[in-house]
């Protein structure tokens, strides 16, 4: 349950971000140059979708075996 929670909040955050910072980011402006710009008024969502999903599974993929290793040592 705790590692849903940090997902969501980390997709949420990077999600945000990317909507926010001017430039583009990776992995999701490599994404929506994959798939065309024939929806140009979609592609800066896409792509804040595509960041947050990508850094929020890596983010929270981290958090969980960093805190299992934590509990382990205990």
């Amino acid at each position: 349950m705790r590692g849903i929670l940090i997902l969501i909040v980390f997709f949420s955050m990077f999600t945000v971000a990317s909507l926010l910072v001017p430039s583009p980011m990776f992995p999701g402006n490599f994404f929506c140059t994959l798939i065309g710009q024939g929806n140009n008024q979609y592609t800066d969502f896409l792509s804040a979708i595509f960041n947050g999903v990508v850094y929020g599974v890596i983010l929270g993929l981290v958090f969980i075996v960093l805190s299992k290793r934590l509990e382990g040592e205990k």
